[in-house]
Parts: C-alpha cells; sequence; structure tokens
C-alpha cells in the first residue's frame, strides 16, 4: 500500500479525479465527452513536445527553444510548399528534417563545445524566432488541401487524429525508455554523468540523439498545428516551452535529472489541460487561470515530496 501511495503517477491520477469533480461543480458541461475530447485534442501539440522534453530533463538538461523551433519549421513546411512549390508531403518530412536538424545544433553546441543547456537553448530560441520572422518576412500562410487538413481537424474511429498521433508516440517513448538499453543510458546519464561515462554510456551520442528528437517531436508538433489552425505563420508555438516544462516538472520528473516519466507527464498535461477548460467554462479571466496553473504546480510538487518521504518511511 505504501509504494502504491509512494507512485507519483497514483498521486497525479488520484488529484485528477478530484480536479475533474471540482470543475463539474463549476460548470455541468464540463464532463461531457465533447469537452474532454477537445480538451485532449488542445492539448495535443504540447504532449508531443512535453513527451520529447521528459527525456531532455531526464538527463538534467532543459530545451527552452522547443516553441521557437516550431515556428521555424511551420514556416520552412509553408515556404517548401508555396513558394518552391513542392507537394506538402514532400515539405512536411523536410520540415520534419530541419527540426531534427536545430535539435541537432542545440546537442553539439551542448555536448562538443560544452556549453550549459540553459544558455545554448535560450540563445537559440531567440536565433530561431528571428530567422523564421526573417525568412516568412512575418507572413502567414494558408489555404492548405483539405487532405493535410485532416492530420489536425479530422477524425479516425470517432477520435481526433492528432490524439492518435500523441497515443502512439507516448507508447514509443514508454517503451524505449523503460525497456531499452538507450532509455537506461539517459537516466543513467540524469543521474549520474561521470559515473555514466565510467561504465561505458556514450554520453555525448545519447544527448545528441536526445537534443535532436527534442527539435522532430517539436516539428511534428508545428506541422500538427498548421493543418488544426489551417494556417503557417512564424509567431507559432510562441510560449509552448513553459506549457511542456510545466507539464513534465508537474509529472514528477525531478528537475536535477534521472527521474521521471513518461505517463506522469501525460496526466499532468491532462490535469493543465482540464484545469484551463473548467475554468473557462466557469467564465474565469485568463489572469486568474495562470495564477491558478501556478498554484497547482505547487500543491502537486509539495504533496509529491511528501508521498516520496512516506514510501520511504
Amino acid at each position: 500500500m505504501k509504494q502504491l501511495i509512494a507512485r507519483r503517477e497514483t498521486v497525479l491520477f488520484l488529484l485528477l479525479l478530484v480536479e475533474m469533480a471540482a470543475m463539474q461543480s463549476l460548470s455541468p458541461l464540463f464532463l461531457t465527452p465533447d469537452n474532454l475530447l477537445e480538451v485532449v485534442r488542445q492539448s495535443a501539440e504540447i504532449g508531443l513536445i512535453a513527451l520529447a522534453m521528459t527525456l531532455v530533463i531526464i538527463t538534467a538538461g532543459i530545451d527552452l527553444s522547443v516553441g521557437s523551433i516550431v515556428g521555424l519549421s511551420i514556416i520552412t513546411m509553408g515556404m517548401l510548399w508555396e513558394d518552391a512549390r513542392l507537394s506538402l508531403w514532400l515539405a512536411v518530412p523536410l520540415a520534419l528534417v530541419a527540426g531534427a536538424l536545430l535539435g541537432g545544433f542545440n546537442g553539439a553546441l551542448i555536448t562538443a563545445v560544452g556549453i550549459p543547456p540553459l544558455i545554448v537553448t535560450l540563445a537559440t530560441m531567440a536565433g530561431f524566432r528571428g530567422i523564421a520572422l526573417g525568412m516568412s518576412q512575418a507572413r502567414s500562410i494558408r489555404n492548405f488541401p483539405e487532405g493535410f487538413l485532416w492530420l489536425g481537424q479530422g477524425y479516425a474511429a470517432d477520435i481526433p487524429v492528432q490524439v492518435w498521433v500523441l497515443a502512439v508516440a507516448a507508447l514509443l517513448f514508454h517503451l524505449a525508455l523503460t525497456r531499452t538499453a538507450w532509455g537506461r543510458s539517459v537516466f543513467s546519464i540524469g543521474a549520474n554523468e561521470a559515473a555514466a561515462r565510467l561504465s561505458g554510456v556514450p554520453v555525448n551520442r545519447v544527448k545528441m540523439q536526445v537534443y535532436m528528437l527534442s527539435g522532430f517531436m517539436s516539428a511534428l508538433a508545428a506541422v500538427i498545428y498548421a493543418a488544426h489552425a489551417s494556417v503557417a505563420k512564424p509567431d507559432a508555438g510562441m510560449g509552448f516551452e513553459l506549457t511542456a516544462i510545466t507539464a513534465v516538472v508537474l509529472g514528477g520528473t525531478a528537475v536535477s535529472g534521472g527521474e521521471g516519466g513518461v505517463l506522469g507527464t501525460l496526466i499532468a498535461l491532462l490535469m493543465v489541460g482540464f484545469l484551463r477548460s473548467g475554468l473557462t467554462l466557469a467564465r474565469v479571466p485568463s489572469e486568474a487561470q495562470d495564477m491558478m496553473v501556478g498554484s497547482l504546480l505547487i500543491l502537486v510538487v509539495a504533496i509529491d515530496r511528501w508521498s516520496r518521504r512516506a514510501g520511504r518511511e
């Protein structure tokens, strides 16, 4: 029983149920299938970024550039399609490759040059956004074909397509972290990088792969965003990094590295989405919503610390 209480995912799930009951008391429209499904749909793009951010933070790193990679990837895809006259189905994979390369640029500065992740990604957050604005001259690209918009607005088996994308990605990330030697390397780097090197873990290569994965998932979120909003614009993804980091930390991944998991991140993502949806239905101003999200983060982290202590006693 103590082990069950000590599992942070159990604590988070119970808090999620309490939160849902509280939001239903504020608005009878909250617990309708359409609203719940819409919240999950709205959370999918951040969720894709948060999955990769979980790995980055487990290695004791951080990636503040993910929102800017969304903006640069989405405008790359749009310009390849509209200006270079490439097929959209060729522009999409090229945008994904661009996202992975941008993440690799972060990884190279961190592993080869030795600059701390916070400094590197803070600099590239500004740099990538500036490139996106300069390339596009701050214009937006619209009129995507219906087949592409299905990725962000369509349904498969009555479930939004991007929810399927998020579910498959979450399963793959969970298996990679918990069932592979590569996943164990990610945890060992975050727990003790020096010890990981001595035990033969290719630290620089694994960290490079993690940052490239972060860039790739940001580009994938950009593609889904364009299909969902029917527009590619250079300021897309602004602020995504803060929401993704909030979901990862709220989900129990240790900022100091070495601990964390995909399930906690997903539950935390739903907690933030449900909280905002319930408060919006109750007509609570957005400023107050931000304050309550911050309070939720502090509350959950405090309860998580308490439950961990209870598990050790």
